[in-house]
């Protein structure tokens, strides 16, 4: 496979910087003798020379360039011919094949335009823009803004932090990927560790390196070639070895830094504009406690400078609302290193845990859903009938007992399905709704665990909608309308995505075909604004076998989204399990649909959430500190405690609402009345006071301190 246009023998975009071979020179004024000292600011300077391995490896790589530029303009020469590109508005702009580049497209529409783009997308798959085009196509280009271009903007920052460590630190990159906001590079270290102090220094030379234009070039290569270019790392051996089945791979060259890479890439380290290191920690290989121990660095990157002073406010505000920091500080939760990724709740995040399940318990009621309980503990025979154990098995808490294997269930739905297959299934009990607060066990890796949204042992508002095919548009309806009720009182905002069959499905296509126009029906007529995923459907391999998922994600106070509900379509389960219905007809082979749901999702993950949206700040009927009497002297204690206990008998907990008694309170059997944020509601009997406060707290709403 051929890619791109030949760069300059430096690296370098149009070849005006000083050629990186040029680093041999460093070698030979360096000598043997490595810079380990400090830089001046307690951090550590870049090494002198470079590791061994850099100019080895550079040796390698320049000599199979040289090869590929060579093979390239023979290709060009004697494979280009003229090809159509279109545009999204549908303009067509002719190119030729091996030659034209999506960036000189870009070029040639306007100048700006093709400064501002960060990778090109063509046939839908991400391009880099100096990689030339091979055939017909369909061309879009990217900007920061789109989610794909900011992953490949931060994988490419990845890559120029990535350069600086070798260049400081000198161990074995690992992984270096995008992530949600932002990028890690890991890097094996055999002595000594990655302090906060370097974090100065190590983005002097990412400015360095960044000011340089370091091209990105992309290069396929012999797995067996690249076995010998990364000898020195045992670390790339190993995902050459166990993750790579293909004759051949990619690398992806900026500079002195070569490495395994499927790209795409930005055109140039220059793209950079400004670049912040912020964090570091130690992790696992592959988050197994049992393998190497890394040293994780953390980065962030932008296209403007002021985008990354917002970001740092953000950050600032995120920091003081971390659940964590807020769990520790009201006393709610705390994890234990004899208990790993199971959270232990005390009495006040008790109280939260259980007000939440509360709420839902009495949405169930409302809605006709059943409540069921079912086994923590299940033969592996249940795991490898719904599939789980041929896909998830690592992923699961697994035993001996009797010479027989078993695990925790890490889900209820194959449990569910036994209890639906107990005895024969009339079409009269459908839909059949079972909701479940069983407690979870997922085998999540110990490097992975982060507070409440990624733990070990967990509780979900989970239900299982057996129905009929005709059924389904009423149930998702019903689904989306619960999802609406409850996210309402938590304050949440929320974006709908629905998405389609992919290429291969499971099942049949008539199937799918009345599956989707249901839940297309159930969203246009649900009213909330919603996408298509067109062909993003239905196979999730690493949870079960689930069609047609509607994803919803939340948005909290500080805008950021979280994905907690689920509603999904599944038709694999009931095969499986070969579960049947008797219809109004008499057809006692016929088959249910389920319809996975949950609201909340994880409990865990919820409460971590809506502790950072609220700030710590719970709402009146969710604080487990509702009511705080203050007596203004000696001679009103006994009265306080009085009033005081009047709370407790209706459950209120001692502070959303502080109740003042003082010597007139105390002779008129009242309390005085003010808020957390010092709003005075004045002057209230006690009963008038407590039936209100019930009232606030039954009707679970969000401005309890203004309704008052």
């Amino acid at each position: 496979m051929f890619e791109e246009k030949a760069s300059s023998p430096s690296g370098k975009m149009g070849g005006e910087e000083k050629p990186i071979d040029a680093g041999e020179e460093k070698r030979k004024e360096g000598g043997k003798k490595k810079n380990k000292e400090g830089s001046g600011d307690g951090g550590r300077a870049e090494l002198n020379p470079w590791p061994e391995y850099i100019y080895t490896r550079l040796e390698m790589y320049n000599i199979l360039k040289a090869e590929h530029d060579s093979l390239l303009a023979e290709k060009a020469e004697k494979d280009s011919k003229p090809i159509k590109v279109t545009l999204p508005d549908g303009k067509q702009v002719d190119a030729e094949s091996w030659k034209t580049t999506p960036y000189q497209i870009a070029c040639g529409i306007s100048q700006g335009l093709a400064d501002n783009t960060v990778i090109a997308k063509v046939n839908n798959v991400v391009w880099d823009l100096d990689r030339p085009l091979e055939e017909d196509c369909t061309l879009e280009l990217l900007k920061f803004e789109d989610e794909e271009a900011q992953a490949v903007y931060w994988h490419s920052s990845a890559h120029i932090m990535g350069e600086a460590m070798e260049r400081v630190y000198g161990g074995c990159l690992c992984y270096g990927p995008p992530i949600e906001n932002g990028f890690y590079y890991d890097m094996y270290l055999e002595d000594g560790g990655v302090s906060s102090n370097d974090f100065s220094s190590l983005e002097s030379l990412c400015k360095k390196i960044i000011k340089e234009k370091q091209a990105f070039e992309r290069l396929e290569v012999k797995k067996e070639t690249l076995l010998a270019m990364f000898k020195y790392n045992k670390f790339k051996c190993r995902i050459l070895n166990e993750k790579v089945n293909t004759p051949t791979t990619t690398v992806y060259r900026c500079g002195p830094l070569i490495d395994l890479c499927r790209g795409p890439h930005v055109r140039h380290t220059g793209k950079i504009k400004a670049l912040k290191i912020h964090k570091n920690s130690s992790t696992y290989w592959e988050g197994k406690a049992d393998m190497e121990t890394l040293q994780r660095i953390y980065g962030i990157s932008f296209p403007d400078p002021k985008m990354l002073k917002e970001w740092e406010k953000f950050q600032e505000e995120a920091k003081n609302r971390d659940h964590r920091k807020i769990g520790r500080d009201q006393e709610l939760y705390f994890f234990h290193e004899l208990s790993p990724g199971s959270c232990f709740f005390l009495p006040k995040g008790a109280y939260i845990y259980n007000a939440l399940i509360e709420f839902i318990r009495s949405e169930y009621r409302k809605r006709g859903f059943q409540e069921v309980v079912t086994p923590n503990i299940f033969n592996s025979r249940l795991w490898m009938t719904s599939g789980h154990w041929q896909h998830y098995s690592e992923n699961m808490f697994s035993f001996e007992v009797e010479k027989e294997l078993f695990a925790l269930k890490p889900m209820n739905c194959p449990g569910h399905c036994l209890m639906f297959d107990h005895r024969p299934r009339s079409w009269r009990e459908l839909p059949l709704r079972l909701a479940d607060f069983g407690v979870l066990h997922r085998n999540e890796l110990s490097g992975a665990l982060t507070g409440l949204t990624r733990v070990r042992r967990f509780q979900q508002d989970d239900a299982h909608i057996f129905c009929a095919m005709e059924q389904i548009e009423d149930e998702i309806k019903g689904c989306l309308d619960f999802l609406r009720t409850v996210y309402s009182v938590f304050g949440f905002s929320f974006k709908l995505n629905l998405s389609t069959r992919p290429e291969k499905f499971l099942g049949d296509i008539e199937v799918w075909d009345q599956a989707e126009k249901q839940l297309e029906n159930s969203l246009n007529e649900f009213g909330e604004k919603w996408e298509l995923n067109s062909g993003d459907g239905a196979f999730y391999v690493s949870l079960a076998f689930y069609n047609n998922p509607i994803d919803i994600q939340i948005k909290d106070a500080i805008g950021r989204y979280h994905q907690c509900a689920t509603i999904q379509l599944d038709f694999q389960l009931p095969i499986r399990f070969n579960l049947t219905y008797v219809s109004h007809d008499g057809d006692d082979k016929k088959r249910p649909v389920i319809v996975h749901r949950a609201i909340l999702g994880s409990v865990e993950r919820m409460i971590a959430i809506l502790t950072e949206n609220y700030g710590g700040k719970w709402p009146f009927w969710l604080s487990p500190r509702q009511v705080m009497v203050v007596p203004v002297g000696p001679t009103c204690d006994e009265y306080a405690q009085k009033v005081s206990l009047r709370c407790t008998l209706v459950y209120f907990i001692l502070c959303v609402f502080v109740l003042v008694v003082g010597e007139k309170e105390k002779i008129s059997g009242t309390v005085n009345i003010r808020t957390r944020d010092n709003k005075v509601h004045g002057e209230r009997t006690i009963s008038e006071t407590m039936e209100r406060l019930q009232q606030l707290k039954e009707s679970r709403s969000k401005q309890a301190e203004e309704e008052f």
